[in-house]
């Protein structure tokens, strides 16, 4: 979900070619699978396209290519870590570490908020973007 927000809040910034931004797995059980159709249909109500997506796993090179590499909970942070070994870079951050109320963003696999979901992103992404910009 976070991938496509933050695509389309970079999209009207007019700053696409700013940015490249991607999104992947910390554990193994989707690889392969397309986004979860509950994220897939408020995604679309909110006119943003998943079309094509499916789970892949982070590798230590996305560590060496990106330049950030935002979590959306302390399990994604501890399993980074396991997965892309000492982050020295400190590329590694929670989504809402960008807002005045870092926490871990609401998992809708467990809460089946997903309207909570969606609202933890949009402000985690506003705070990062804002972060950047400043």
């Amino acid at each position: 979900m976070a991938e496509f927000v933050l695509k389309q809040k970079v999209n009207d910034l007019g700053r696409s070619h700013d940015f490249e931004i991607a999104s992947a797995a910390t554990s193994t059980e989707e690889i392969g699978n397309p986004v979860y159709p509950p994220v897939k249909s408020l995604l679309q109500k909110h006119g943003i396209s998943c079309k094509g997506k499916t789970a892949q796993q982070i590798t230590p090179a996305d560590y060496k290519y990106y330049d950030h590499i935002i979590a959306m909970d302390n399990n994604n942070v501890r399993n980074l870590k396991l997965l892309l070994g000492d982050d020295s870079y400190k590329k590694i951050t929670l989504l809402l570490d960008y807002t005045n109320t870092p926490r871990d963003v609401a998992d809708p696999w467990y809460t089946r908020d997903f309207e909570q979901t969606w609202n933890d992103i949009q402000r985690g992404c506003d705070g990062f973007l804002d972060s950047l910009i400043k």
